[in-house]
């Protein structure tokens, strides 16, 4: 059998100091620890790197704002026609899209009703017309009598009084005739003007009334273009409309130049928009009505300074800007008036004077004060 021997505990007593006399050097060693642990964070912190960033001094240059819409080709002049008289539509002969030259015949409707009033006035003209050489002859014969002393005066005047009045009769009967003849041909609708038809409203077999439309023909000549505009881009505007460049959203390579000639007065409801028509002399044949358009309009240059979007920042919920000191590299925040936001740059109206550096990359996380470093050495 075997025993495990162990070797008894060191009693402290004044004869063994040893743990008491080691304590002290274990707290030093800590403290050592401690003091070169914070100066390796120190040198750490003064060797990081310093916040870089990128500038561009300010310039002025003159800033014109472009603005484009779309719309569509229009006829200048547009004609509602309509029948003078009411009936049954007999024939319809034209349909939408057609070009038509004046006075082609567009439609007819029934001329049974205007047909029997045609008979009848000329009816009435033939039996005024009997009555008047019956008259006359009377007459002359009272004329001839009194002349030889058979008949009275009395006599004489009352035959000249027949005949007065169907003289009236015969020219009242000519009077209804023409205008039956004239009513007639109302019953065929004809182009005033050469043109297209863009838009009817009857069909053969359909009852019309007088003045009720039935086609409407665009007239051939210069076209518009017009376009819904919203209304702060037209409104509070004291200069003239500045030209307008057309362009052909089908093809680009057409082109042409219109004048403003009207501005609608009040806001459409429904599209909360202002119609505005853009005149185009000669318009090019490659515009038909209907046509998609491009409109671009320049407005008058302004002095602004232009910067990338990148630069811009906030103050207190306001447009701002970074501004750094060439010599001291330090940052500070500048409030500005935005003119205008374009695609990828900013227009400063007011705020910025020229030679002024604005930071134009890396001011994400910089605050008022802080030193920085340019990118490259030198302000770009």
């Amino acid at each position: 059998m075997s025993r495990n021997v162990t070797s008894p505990a060191l009693p402290l007593s004044p004869s063994n100091p040893l743990p008491f006399r080691s304590a002290p050097m274990l707290i030093a060693c800590t403290m050592a620890s401690l003091l070169l642990a914070g100066c390796q964070k120190q040198e750490a912190a003064e060797r990081k790197m310093p916040t870089m960033v990128r500038t561009a001094e300010v310039e002025i240059s003159f800033y014109a704002p472009t603005t484009s819409l779309t719309g569509v080709i229009a006829a200048r002049t547009l004609n509602n026609l309509a029948f003078r008289v009411g009936g049954r539509v007999a024939e319809r002969l034209v349909e939408i899209g057609q070009h038509v030259d004046k006075g082609t015949l567009l439609a007819r409707i029934d001329p049974q009703e205007q047909e029997s009033d045609l008979r009848s006035a000329q009816a009435d003209l033939d039996a005024a017309q009997a009555q008047l050489t019956q008259a006359s002859a009377a007459f002359e014969r009272q004329k001839t009598l009194l002349a030889q002393g058979f008949t009275t005066r009395r006599d004489y005047d009352q035959a000249a009084q027949v005949q007065s009045v169907a003289q009236g009769s015969v020219q009242q009967a000519q009077s209804a005739l023409d205008n039956a003849r004239e009513s007639f041909t109302f019953t065929e609708l004809r182009a005033g003007a050469p043109g297209v038809v863009t838009a009817r409203a009857v069909e053969a077999g359909q009852v019309v009334q007088g003045a009720q439309t039935v086609f409407t023909i665009a007239e051939d000549g210069d076209r518009d273009a017009v376009f819904n505009v919203h209304e702060t881009l037209v409104a509070g505007s004291s200069m003239a409309p500045p030209p307008v460049s057309i362009t052909l959203v089908s093809d680009p390579s057409v082109k042409a130049i219109g004048k403003v000639r009207e501005i609608s007065p009040v806001v459409d409801a429904a599209s909360a928009s202002v119609r505005v028509k853009v005149a185009i002399p000669e318009t090019p044949a490659a515009m038909p009505l209907g046509a998609a358009v491009t409109g671009t309009v320049s407005a008058q240059p302004v002095k602004a300074v232009i910067l990338p979007w990148q630069a811009l920042t906030s103050s207190n919920g306001q447009p701002a800007v970074w501004l750094i000191d060439p010599a001291s590299k330090k940052v500070t925040v500048a409030p500005v008036d935005i003119l205008a936001y374009g695609s990828g740059v900013i227009v400063v109206d007011k705020g910025l004077e020229p030679g002024q550096h604005v930071i134009t990359a890396g001011g994400q996380l910089l605050s008022p004060g802080q030193t920085v470093e340019i990118a490259g050495g030198a302000t770009q």
